[in-house]
């Protein structure tokens, strides 16, 4: 299995090679050459941990088979609430697959739990490196769940750029409360967009990555930008399914749709991945916020960014440039990299790239998209509890509400499954808003009280006494400030 740059512009790489380097290091993301093919009665009767190892088996045969062994145990060794890290949960006519029983209680966890594994592994093929530097631009979830699985594992550093007041209270207290010895936390004047250009312009910079090669530092990813990262998450769409038809919701070989709350666009690329591979997914459904870049591209076949910047009640989801998409594009390109380098160019240069109609039908063929407002967030977590007595987050609220306009348009009554992102507890306020507002406190944390005392629901380990410990983070930077900063911090005396 070898993987190729999206763009047609770099030597292929072995699955090592790829995670390793993150990202194409002139610009690109590395895609499988291929794709397995794994029928789900393959795989019916296994374990969680049994699935994630045949998975990675598939993708990565240069790793021995006791690394994705090893890998696979994070599932069951005690770091999730339970066996089950993914339940699909019955609400309604809908199944909520919770993504967010792992430590940060957010669906990153089911990937950056396994991503240093792979990352410790794939880091022997570059030579002369001492140590790895992972570079993580976050929106909100990502930061604190990708300084969780590094925290204090030999041989790497990390450091985590946040948009300053662009994340919720809980999120920014999870990531500058991190007390490993190796991680650093930024907030960045800005937005997420502009954390991550920062970021990405790193990786490609030959210079600074020469600089740091001298000091025995290499760069690499936590983004789902990184091949490593997006991997995991093909597995519990997979596992979705075999639940499904377990609890007799999909009868055996019947498709389900597939909905996902969508910012950087890995988590339902994830899933197009599991239905190019034989999963039985008949619609995906991309659910974006006020943020709607990707429901007008679906749309209008013009992907601009220049256009205004909302912060929402889903910060997750606050994002104008999905770095995933790059992918999805080649796909249904007909992986031609001479195009997808065009139009990159074109987004970088011009704010904006249209895509030909042939490429644009087969994108809309592949993915349905719609988006919510923040009084719909609102209304759909009302309406989910007294209902059901079941509580969203936003960013599934989001989901949910572009299903029901999704269910109501085209009268599919094929199962669905909903995926659900992250504890209701990481967005007390707003959760708390839909549901009673005369609860709401002027504290977030007595909000997450207030949230468990109404609910009965429990607040997540990772969450308990969050609002007591000790902060680490650094001063603010402005988004160009970022290459000056990490040669500040890494290379001493320079």
């Amino acid at each position: 299995m070898l993987y190729e740059s999206t763009r047609g512009n770099f030597p292929d790489q072995t699955g090592k090679e790829a995670i390793a380097l993150g990202m194409v290091p002139v610009g690109g993301l590395f895609v499988p050459k291929e794709l397995p093919q794994i029928h789900w009665e393959e795989v019916r009767g296994i374990s969680y941990p049994e699935l994630a190892q045949l998975i990675f088996k598939r993708y990565l045969p240069d790793f021995p088979e006791e690394k994705c062994v090893e890998t696979s145990k994070i599932y069951t060794d005690g770091v999730f609430d339970s066996d089950n890290p993914a339940p699909l949960v019955n609400v309604g006519d809908m199944g909520i697959l919770e993504l967010w029983h792992g430590p940060t209680a957010a669906f990153k966890d089911m990937a950056l739990q396994a991503l240093p594994h792979l990352l410790g592994e794939s880091m022997q093929v570059l030579t002369h490196t001492d140590k790895v530097l992972i570079l993580v631009a976050t929106s909100g979830d990502t930061g604190k769940a990708a300084l969780e699985g590094f925290k204090n594992v030999e041989g790497t550093e990390i450091m985590v750029f946040y948009p300053e007041h662009g994340v919720s209270t809980v999120q920014e207290q999870q990531m500058t409360t991190t007390d490993g010895v190796n991680t650093k936390v930024v907030p960045v004047v800005g937005n997420f967009d502009q954390c991550q250009s920062a970021v990405k312009e790193i990786f490609g910079n030959p210079d600074l990555r020469e600089k740091f090669k001298e000091q025995g530092i290499a760069f690499s990813s936590a983004n789902s930008i990184n091949w490593g990262r997006l991997l995991p998450q093909i597995i519990y769409y997979y596992w979705a399914y075999l639940q499904g038809v377990e609890s007799q919701r999909i009868r055996p070989g019947e498709k389900m749709n597939v909905v996902v709350p969508t910012g950087n666009f890995g988590n339902i690329l994830a899933a197009y991945y599991a239905k190019e591979m034989g999963l039985p997914i008949h619609q995906l459904i991309c659910a974006s916020n006020e943020n709607n870049v990707l429901t007008d591209f679906f749309s209008q076949g013009v992907y601009n960014r220049k256009r205004p910047f909302f912060v929402t009640s889903s910060p997750s989801m606050d994002i104008l440039i999905s770095s995933n998409f790059e992918r999805f594009l080649y796909e249904v390109s007909g992986r031609d990299g001479s195009k997808v380098g065009k139009w990159y160019d074109d987004l970088q240069a011009l704010g904006e790239f249209t895509v030909d109609s042939d490429t644009l039908a087969k994108a809309r063929k592949a993915v349905i998209a719609g988006w919510a407002g923040e009084a719909d967030v609102l209304a759909v977590i009302q309406s989910v509890y007294k209902e059901h007595a079941y509580v969203l987050d936003p960013h599934t609220a989001v989901a949910v509400k572009v299903y029901q306009d999704y269910l109501r348009e085209s009268g599919d009554n094929t199962f669905t499954m909903i995926a659900s992102t992250a504890s209701p507890f990481k967005f007390a306020k707003t959760v708390l808003e839909g549901i009673d507002a005369d609860a709401l406190e002027d504290d977030e944390w007595a909000n997450l009280r207030k949230l468990r005392e109404i609910t009965g629901w429990s607040i997540p380990k990772g969450l308990q006494g969050l609002e007591d410990k000790e902060t680490f983070g650094l001063e603010p930077v402005q988004p160009e400030e970022i290459p000056e900063l990490i040669q500040k911090v890494y290379i001493p005396n320079r």
